[in-house]
């Protein structure tokens, strides 16, 4: 599990920029209905953000940075490659739970960033799956989508506390909006970025296709972000570092003809769409759902993909 730095910033409110990122997306474990070809992800229903949104966009075509090579030097430093951060281990990726629109409000006591988080209720059944299990010690998210209202609810380090949820940060989205969190603000990933859009998830993998971005983590970053992250989750101002919200995309000229299955959707997916840095935690470490449908075996292909064969692409300014 990820450890994060966050820092405390004095949040403006301002309005959604067009290349604003959104957020939410549905369902917990794996959900029916994979995404058609080019019409965008979909879960419980609801589109996983509008199909302009950054998460959906294609990036094989973007330039790339001219830091490029700074930044995968620096992720490499610490591991060197790829590593499916979920499979058929329950206590392994990011569960998630699709509810109705008339599941009952739960009061959200926050008890770390309240003032950067989404104020509750929201409508997070007590018998929500929190990621690593009831006893885990770690980030502990719970990502809920709401049929009907088609909004994403997020939740981290998550305790249910009798009558209502005790978090550290929480967050809602609009699956349909393509607004951003306020800049400088949090969510319940320290990028300020929503979760669940950006996680490999079993029903798209059998569909044969991921029509969106992964998240995925580095173990240090810099005191920066890129839209349409909103937040910096370190201190340090090495520029060698990369920012929160830096995306990478898998190089056209990696060879991929070796790879297969499971792992095969996946490195497609990350060659057209990319990967986007969420939090800080181990290096290249790629996030999925948490489902018993998973190949391990061919997950492990993965570890086989090393960091030098992807690159920063241009998606904007760094900003501090």
């Amino acid at each position: 599990m990820s450890m994060r730095v966050r820092i405390l910033t004095l949040a403006a409110v301002l309005a959604a920029t067009a290349s604003a990122c959104a957020v939410p997306s549905p369902v917990g474990g794996t959900a029916g209905g994979g995404p058609a070809a080019n019409a965008g992800p979909r879960v419980g229903g609801c589109q996983v953000m509008p199909r302009d949104n950054p998460w959906n966009q294609d990036v094989s075509a973007l330039p790339v940075r001219g830091d490029s090579q700074r930044f995968i030097a620096s992720i490499n430093a610490s591991q060197r490659t790829l590593h499916a951060d979920f499979g058929t281990n329950p206590d392994y990726g990011i569960p998630y739970v699709v509810v109705s629109k008339s599941q009952p409000l739960r009061t959200i006591h926050y008890t770390a960033y309240g003032d950067e988080s989404d104020k509750g209720p929201f409508p997070i059944p007590p018998t929500a799956p929190v990621e690593g299990g009831a006893r885990s010690t770690g980030d502990r998210h719970v990502l809920v989508v709401q049929q009907g209202t088609c909004r994403l609810f997020e939740l981290y380090r998550a305790f249910w506390r009798t009558n209502r949820w005790d978090a550290d940060a929480g967050a809602a989205w609009n699956l349909s909006s393509n607004a951003l969190r306020p800049r400088g603000r949090t969510s319940a990933d320290a990028a300020g970025l929503p979760i669940l859009p950006g996680l490999a998830r079993i029903d798209e993998v059998k569909a044969g296709h991921i029509d969106h971005a992964l998240r995925f983590t580095v173990s240090s970053s810099q005191r920066g972000y890129i839209l349409p992250a909103t937040h910096a989750a370190s201190s340090s101002t090495n520029v060698s570092l990369p920012p929160m919200g830096l995306r990478l995309r898998l190089k056209a000229s990696f060879d991929l003809r070796r790879y297969h299955g499971q792992s095969r959707v996946i490195l497609d997916a990350l060659r057209r769409y990319g990967m986007i840095v969420a939090d800080n935690g181990s290096s290249w470490f790629v996030s999925g759902t948490s489902d018993r449908g998973w190949n391990d075996d061919d997950l492990n292909q993965l570890k086989t993909v090393p960091g030098s064969a992807f690159e920063a692409v241009d998606t904007g300014p760094i900003r501090h």
